[in-house]
């Protein structure tokens, strides 16, 4: 299950992904056929409408939820072939998060949040809170490492998500609508933010918005179009 080290994020392959779900009666198919090659270090936006399967095509390829048909490879680690524990231990380590609604843990500071992924992952490297502050120092928050997040504009929360969804060096970067809770403004920044680190830390990322402005910071644009995913015009 141990990916290689290597320079550059992991190759992202998803391979005839099918996943539906029931609703009453009803079976609600969301991705049927989704196919796609993603290179490692490659940014690449995921574009569609609400409902379309953006984000559970997320969840398929972190491995917290699994495809009725289909399979994803991270840097050649077939996901959905590993049991419900391996694929935790393979977040955790390999897989960063962003999300739309921050999901810092209240009671915790600025940096005991940072700290925590790698807490999780067992890391008791004296040298984890200087990387911690140098990405605070990142994202332009090094004076807020004591506040709490609910001291913190929603700007603030979200580079503080971005500096903690990379601070144990995952190979692959997951955002879902990551300026989605934002102003117009802010979301340039942290949409700058997020291409800038991702770039300098070689990761491979993936990223499902309806911000056409932030699909256009990314290497290419995929779409959801009836449960498969085509290549969208620039």
């Amino acid at each position: 299950m141990t990916l290689p080290e290597r320079t550059l994020g992991p190759n992202l392959e998803l391979i005839d992904l099918a996943k539906s779900y029931r609703e009453g009666d009803r079976l609600h198919t969301v991705l049927d056929g989704a196919t796609a090659k993603i290179a490692g270090g490659e940014r690449v936006a995921i574009l569609g409408p609400s409902g379309s399967g953006k984000s559970t095509l997320l969840n398929l390829i972190s491995g917290t939820d699994l495809p009725d048909a289909g399979t994803v490879r991270v840097g050649g680690v077939d996901v959905p072939a590993l049991t419900e524990h391996e694929r935790t231990l393979f977040r955790r380590k390999h897989v960063g998060f962003v999300f739309q609604f921050f999901n810092l843990l209240p009671t915790l500071t600025v940096l005991e949040n940072l700290l925590l992924p790698l807490e999780l992952t067992g890391s008791r490297d004296p040298a984890n809170e200087a990387r911690a502050l140098g990405l605070l120092e990142r994202v332009g928050l090094a004076d807020r490492s004591e506040s709490f997040p609910d001291r913190l504009s929603g700007g603030e929360q979200q580079r503080i998500a971005l500096a903690r969804a990379l601070v144990h060096r995952p190979g692959l970067l997951l955002a879902d609508e990551p300026t989605g809770n934002l102003d117009q403004d802010l979301a340039e920044q942290v949409g700058e933010l997020l291409e800038e680190l991702a770039s300098s830390h070689g990761t491979t990322l993936v990223v499902v918005t309806h911000s056409r402005e932030l699909a256009a910071r990314m290497d290419r644009t995929l779409r959801v179009d009836h449960g498969r995913l085509v290549e969208a015009a620039r």
